[in-house]
């Protein structure tokens, strides 16, 4: 940690590099998103590829509905059992939604793989505000 910037709660600072870096290192996320005016937040299987989160779901849902074309935030962190050490990354932006899903494992030891159902849809979450915090 020496050099390391820290903010106001003595928080290290993680730069763009290792939020992306610790963001593609785990495989479940959290999606931050407005349903009926309120906000809600789902978990997810996501990847990153494309300098984008990428993650499936289901059309005709709440989740769909609100992160096509919709402001998100996408949440993930690791944490030890005490709570002393750990990190957490997150991403804020305009999602996206396309048809297909075809994405290649960039991580091949992760059991990501969009779903085959013909109702489902990709969200992509470009990573372009991005923002992380470490506990040491």
């Amino acid at each position: 940690m020496d050099g390391a910037m820290l903010d106001a709660f003595g928080l290290e600072v993680l730069d763009r590099d290792e939020c992306v870096a610790l963001l593609a290192s785990v495989e479940v996320g959290r999606v931050v998103f407005t349903k009926r005016g309120l906000p809600a937040v789902q978990p997810v299987k996501y990847l990153v590829q494309q300098d984008s989160v990428w993650f499936p779901v289901q059309a005709r849902t709440d989740l769909f509905g609100s992160a096509d074309d919709g402001v998100v935030a996408f949440e993930v962190d690791a944490f030890d059992p005490g709570l002393r050490t750990g990190w957490w990354v997150t991403v804020l932006g305009r999602a996206s939604a396309a048809v297909e899903c075809d994405l290649p494992q960039r991580r091949p030891e992760l059991s990501w793989q969009p779903p085959l159902a013909t109702d489902v849809r990709c969200i992509r979450i470009p990573i372009e505000v991005v923002s992380g915090r470490r506990v040491a």
